[in-house]
């Protein structure tokens, strides 16, 4: 797949941004085979460009994403089959594990609706900024399931273990002002405002030292897997890397001039 051929996405790019929007707005953006698929090539395109700096990931029309679109993948997924397991590891699970593991800032924009999937899918972003009309809930108990795609792992470690629990055993959903109380959204603000203020927190990290956000980010996230001696060990093969780059000696310039530094993800 190349940019600009997709069905279910857009994918747009400006300014070291690389913009996704789900675009299925007529059913909530709900996710389909086809959308995983979509998503993940685009990631995966991402992931080599190195013009592109940070990913911006939002809904098209009044919501974020309504989960699955349980019409077309429930059947296959009641499949007690390889065939259902595969679609779990090679579209769901490879999809949601490359944004995770993508070493540039993801922040998602959330307006209106992200629930079950789509809410998984906004808290393995590394920023959420949501809509005053924003709704969130892991809502997968109403139909009889646990969640499925990384909720149960992600929730506990954005909002603590008993308010996780209390939100996956009820199934409740909650608005921007709590999940914003709670500490699973950075920042609320108007829903006119969402798309200003999301683009402008993408372009601010943008202009950031872009191999030090990455490896922030994955030693934030090896971090949760380690003891502190590790992860001081683990960081200090890191920064030996960012000393070597051209943004290290910037910063260090630029600190001695009392300026701002002008990175260039080099």
């Amino acid at each position: 797949m190349k940019a600009g051929k997709y069905e279910q996405i857009i994918l747009e790019k400006e300014g070291g941004v690389a913009t996704i929007t789900l675009n299925r707005p007529e059913i909530s953006n709900s996710l389909t085979m086809q959308m995983f698929r979509e998503l993940y090539d685009a990631l995966d395109g991402i992931r080599l460009d190195q013009e592109t700096k940070v990913v911006l990931l939002k809904g098209a029309g009044k919501n974020f994403c309504a989960g699955a679109d349980l019409k077309e993948l429930l059947p296959v997924l009641q499949k007690d089959s390889a065939e259902g397991r595969s679609i779990f590891r090679e579209l769901i699970h490879r999809t949601y594990l490359t944004i995770w593991n993508l070493e540039k800032p993801v922040i998602a924009a959330v307006n209106g609706v992200a629930v079950g999937g789509g809410c998984d899918l906004a808290l393995l972003c590394d920023l959420r900024i949501a809509s005053q009309d924003a709704r969130f809930s892991e809502i997968y108990v109403s139909i009889g399931v646990p969640p499925d795609s990384g909720g149960a792992w992600l929730l506990p470690r954005l909002v603590g273990l008993a308010k996780a629990c209390e939100l996956i055993f009820s199934g409740e959903i909650i608005d921007a002002n709590e999940a914003e109380r709670i500490g699973l959204v950075n920042k609320v603000v108007p829903a006119e405002d969402l798309d200003q203020a999301a683009k402008a927190m993408a372009l601010k990290l943008a202009k950031g030292p872009s191999l030090a956000l990455g490896l922030a980010k994955s030693a934030i996230h090896e971090g949760l897997t380690m003891n502190l001696p590790q992860a001081l060990e683990a960081a200090e093969a890191k920064i030996s890397v960012c000393m070597k780059s051209e943004d290290f000696a910037e910063g260090l310039n630029a600190l001695a001039e009392k300026r701002k530094p002008q990175f260039k993800g080099r």
